[in-house]
Order: C-alpha cells, then structure tokens, then sequence
C-alpha cells in the first residue's frame, strides 16, 4: 500500500461529463525513481498507484461527491452491509501505453454495461455509463505516469462497488460507495505463451441456477477458491466448473470463458444464464467471425469436450479474459480421465487471435471496430 499520511489540497474541482471531481493530491506519492523500479517488474495486483476516485450514492441524493484522493484505506463501520451481506460488484479492464505515448483503454463502455447489469441482480444502483468513463479519465490525468511502456504490459483498472450503510438488516443498502483503483500489470506469460491444464471439478459449482453467476461480484469467485485449490493440488493451473443442475454442461473457467475450435474452423462457446458474458470472450469471438469462422455460442457438454478431442474433432481449445487476453488449453484432467497433450505446441488459431487482439489494444493494428477509447486526451 501507497503511505498517505500527509495530503494537501493542490488542484480544484476538475469536470468532464456533468461531473466536478474534488481533487487531493498525495503528498507522499512515489518519486520517478520508485515507481520505475516497481513498473520494471509489477507483478499483477501487488502494487497500486498513488491516487484513487469515489463517488457515493443514497436513496435521497443520488450519485453526489466525486473525489480523486490519495489511494489509502478506506474507513468502514463494522455493520457496514458489504461486510455481512456482500453486496458488492466490481469489473476489470487495463489501460494500455501506445508506441507515440498515448494512454488508450479497450471496449470500456462494454465494461460500465456490465457493471450496470452487475449492479441490478446484486440490488445497488446503476452506475451511469459516462460516469464510469469520467472516473477513468480522472485516475489516469493523475496516475497516467503508472502506465508501463514495456511490451505485454498494461495499468489494470479495477472499479468496484458496494454496500457501506452501517445497519444488520436485510435489505438493499440505501448508501453505497463505488471506487475506482489501479495497479501496473506485468507481462502475464514469463517465458512465453504455453498450453495449461485444467482440472474438472465435479464436486462443487461457480454458481446456481437463478443465482449471480452472469453478475461480477465477488461471492463467485469467493466459491471458486476452494475448487481453485483443488486444482493446484493436481497439478492445474485452473479449475472448470459445470452446470449445478444436470452436471454436465461447460460454464466457465475460475475467472475466464471457453473457448473449443473443431477442425472445419466453427468455434463454439458454452451458454449458460449464469456464465459471465466476457467481454474479450465477444472481442474474440467478432474477430473471428470477421476471419470467416462460423461462431456457435450453445450448450456444450463435458463429453463433447473428451471425446471431440480423442477423435480429433476438435483441434484446439483456449481460455480467455482481461488478465491473460487468451490462454491455449493443452489438457483437461479429471478423477476419472485425462483428455489433451500439454507438450503439444499451442494452436494456430489461438496464437493468432491473441496476437490480433493485442496489436488493436496497443494501437499496432488499425482498430476497425472502433473498441479503443483514448483516456489522456
């Protein structure tokens, strides 16, 4: 954590769209120096920038006192209903540092859709999108030097919500606290993209029926820990969930969409109302289509995994989310089988979808869809 024990007042209310941001600058912000030796190898999650934004909500005010302070903690009664009742949401997305210096971010107005969506199954108020995109601007007008330059690299943004009304009933929260931080990310892959392993897990499910699975809020992630362990025990660097009613249809990974690719070139995506829609899952998918590639988004049964691979029917498999942008698939395990080649090379198709992703967010490819907004402008 950033020290902050000293702040001064230093610029005045700045506004974008309707918004007028009260600004406090950290005094004891890192020199050029620190922050070059963390931006030299920052990891993913273990460093933060000096500054953060909030905005807070209440049933009579509404959306009111748009702040950017230093990052710090943040002050919470114990009954805080977030902390009995987690309500709480958050979404993730990256800045990204083009070759002119440029600060640019990728489908964010997609990311503030599904905060929005988020924020209705979890009952807290909808964030307006331009508000979602002001807070943005405003972090990297002041965090913009925490940007790497390196290749593979990026500012990980996380905007989150929640629940900060002091009281132990059950009920929607009528005062609640959305706050935006960032931390540098490092090249995901050291070394070079390799195929993982994922272990299957038939014990435990992401999320139910009628539950929050299609919502980003933190209780799914919190039930994939234990399942996520599981894995790392057998040797897997994530876990695959299947559908808690029949047990048999693909959900999703513990934090990413998946992806299967037969070899007449259809790629097929699991669909499930408690999947949640990915948005590099959709990038992925809109580009292949603009390949030529039939895209099918259905439900997919586990044995149509297993045995498409055994036959040779499908050729390759990949993940992919915010983090890691697309991550080849080489092998699938189970108590019961073990389905895949982790020594295989990753997939063509993989490699190159990923290679074309990542050329439109760093700006080394035309951007034909128009996904980039530009946040130092």
């Amino acid at each position: 954590m950033n020290a902050s024990t000293s702040i001064t007042l230093t610029d005045g209310p700045t506004e974008t769209s309707g918004l007028q941001f009260a600004v406090t600058r950290n005094d004891a912000a890192r020199s050029d120096a620190e922050r070059e030796e963390i931006l030299a190898d920052p990891g993913f999650g273990n460093y933060f920038t000096d500054h953060m934004v909030d905005l807070c909500w209440s049933a009579k005010g509404g959306w009111h006192r748009p702040r950017v302070s230093p990052y710090g903690p943040i002050q919470l009664e114990p009954s805080a209903a977030v902390l009995h009742y987690a309500q709480e949401i958050f979404e993730g997305l990256k800045a990204y540092r083009h070759e002119d210096g440029s600060i640019w971010t990728f489908r964010p107005e997609a990311n503030a859709a599904r905060m929005q969506r988020s924020a209705y199954r979890l009952a807290l108020p909808e964030l307006p999108v331009e508000y979602f995109l002001d807070s943005l601007k405003q972090l990297i007008k002041y965090d913009g030097a925490w940007v790497p330059s390196a290749p593979e690299t990026s500012l990980y943004l996380r905007p989150f919500m929640f629940a900060k009304e002091a009281f132990l009933g059950v009920r929607p929260a009528n005062k609640v606290a959305y706050y935006l931080i960032a931390s540098p990310a490092g090249a995901y892959f050291h070394g070079g993209i390799a195929p993982v392993s994922i272990w299957l897990s038939d014990r435990y499910s992401r999320a139910g029926k009628g539950g929050t699975g299609a919502a980003k809020t933190g209780g799914n992630y919190a039930s994939s820990l234990l399942p996520q362990s599981e894995a790392a025990e057998h040797g897997c660097a994530q876990v695959l969930f299947l559908d808690s009613v029949e047990g048999k249809y693909l959900e999703e990974l513990g934090g990413m969409n998946v992806v299967l690719v037969y070899k007449d070139g259809t790629i097929v995506t699991p669909e499930s109302d408690s999947i949640l829609e990915g948005i590099t899952l959709e990038s992925v998918l809109q580009l292949a289509r603009d390949r030529g590639h039939k895209v099918e988004q259905r439900k997919v049964t586990i044995d149509e995994w297993r045995v498409g691979v055994e036959s040779g029917d499908i050729v390759e498999v990949f993940a992919c989310g915010t983090a890691a942008v697309i991550t080849p698939i080489g092998e699938l395990k189970s108590d019961t089988f073990t389905v895949g080649d982790i020594t295989a090379p990753a997939g063509e198709l993989t490699m190159s979808l990923r290679q074309e992703l990542t050329d439109i967010q760093y700006g080394r490819v035309p951007d034909r869809h128009n996904w980039l907004t530009r946040l130092d402008a």
